[in-house]
């Protein structure tokens, strides 16, 4: 018969009890140690990052845009008067030059009032020819009038000379001396007034003509008018260059004013870059420039900056002083830079990609075995396209990651695989 054991029970509560506490204490210990350990810095494919160096020497300051190619000389061509338009004479894209008719207008009423202002052209014509020869018929006459009393007058002064020498030889009397005298002063006054109202004669005539001549030439001004007009009804160019684009139909009515085609010059272009508002601010006229076409580099100057900005970009116009690669055309996409000012005897690396300039950032700074990297803080300056200048937190020949690193903002260290 089996025979209890007296304490069994208690005896394993003890047990029990004891392996609790001394597992509650080794994971303490554990817990302990654990914490005291250093944390496994995080790990980075070499591969997925950007690393430079720092350098020192020259930096170019450069911001960069995009852009498109515009005609530095663009026309519109209106319609000096209204019309119908009646023929389409080119399509766009045709070379024109100034006389090259791009429509043929119509108007009736036009053509009319050109016919009536020549026929009253013709008639004010021979009006002043009438009026002229008048004229000169009695300005013909008042001379051949005064002719005459001067022929008398001579007469009269030479029997008045003779008719003296005879009296001294007794040979005449006084009485003949005297009348002959007299007729000789008679004619001489007669002369002299013949001479003053030929002299007033002919300017009444100047006069007269003149305000003839004034109705004359009012009348060619409205008959050119009216020519000019009928003329312009064949719309021209204007100017060399390539027709662009036309704003009417055929068939259109159109009033003065009206925009009827576009004539760009393009020999002659310039381009339009549109550079963030943020760099924009150290932007100067006369600024060098270079704008790529994929199709080659012009070099350039910058002439105009847009006062005002769209879409956080500012317009810079740019001129382009060298010649065109083949294929270059109006509403071209293109690459503009500009060249800011040159920088001397500065640190500098390649732009990271997270940091504006003059502000403080923290970047990895590669450690010397080349396989750990820790976070530096690095005060930025003056920014290019491409590069930045360096204030602070770095020296020439450290090399930094550039590329994101917003996923180990809570890592002081990481390791590069």
């Amino acid at each position: 018969m089996d025979v209890p054991r007296q304490g069994v029970a208690r005896k394993k509560r003890i047990r029990r009890v004891l392996y609790g506490v001394l597992t509650v204490a080794a994971i303490a210990v554990i817990t302990f140690g654990l914490s005291r350990l250093e944390r496994a810095a995080p790990s980075v494919e070499r591969a997925t990052v950007v690393i430079d160096a720092v350098k020192r020497g020259s930096m170019v300051r450069q911001v960069r845009g995009l852009g498109t190619l515009v005609p530095l000389e663009i026309r519109w061509i209106p319609a000096f008067t209204s019309g119908r338009v009646e023929k389409r004479m080119v399509l766009p894209g045709t070379e024109v030059r100034p006389e090259t008719i791009i429509f043929e207008l119509s108007n009736p009423e036009l053509e009319q009032a050109l016919l009536e202002a020549q026929s009253q052209l013709r008639s004010a014509e021979a009006e002043y020819d009438n009026r002229k020869v008048e004229l000169e018929t009695q300005l013909l006459n008042q001379r051949a009038q005064a002719a005459t009393v001067q022929a008398d007058f001579s007469q009269a002064k030479l029997q008045a000379e003779a008719n003296e020498t005879l009296a001294k030889e007794g040979l005449v009397s006084d009485l003949v001396l005297k009348q002959s005298r007299a007729r000789a002063q008679e004619l001489a006054t007669r002369f002299e007034l013949e001479q003053q109202r030929l002299k007033m004669n002919q300017e009444a005539v100047k006069t007269q003509l003149a305000v003839q001549e004034a109705q004359l030439e009012q009348r060619r001004t409205q008959a050119a008018l009216r020519r000019q007009q009928v003329d312009q009804l064949r719309v021209r160019a204007g100017m060399h260059g390539v027709l662009q684009q036309l704003a009417v139909e055929v068939g259109q009515q159109v009033t003065p004013g009206t925009n009827l085609a576009r004539v760009a010059d393009l020999t002659r272009l310039k381009a339009e870059v549109r550079i963030a508002e943020t760099q924009a601010k150290d932007i100067q006229i006369g600024l060098i420039a270079s704008i790529d076409t994929r199709n080659g580099v012009i070099p350039g100057r910058v002439i105009r900056i847009d006062p005002a900005a769209q879409n956080g970009t500012v317009t810079v116009d740019v001129a382009l002083e060298g010649e065109l690669p083949k294929g270059a055309r109006p509403d071209m996409s293109v690459d503009g830079t500009v060249e800011l000012e040159r920088l001397e005897d500065v640190l500098y690396v390649q732009r990271p990609a997270f940091g504006q300039e003059r502000s403080t950032i923290t970047l990895f700074r590669l450690e010397p075995d080349g396989q750990h990297a820790v976070r530096t803080q690095v005060t930025l300056g003056r920014s290019s396209v491409t590069t930045i200048e360096l204030i602070s937190g770095l020296q020439v020949g450290d090399r930094v990651i550039l590329s994101d690193t917003s996923q180990f903002d809570t890592a002081d260290r990481i390791r590069l695989n």
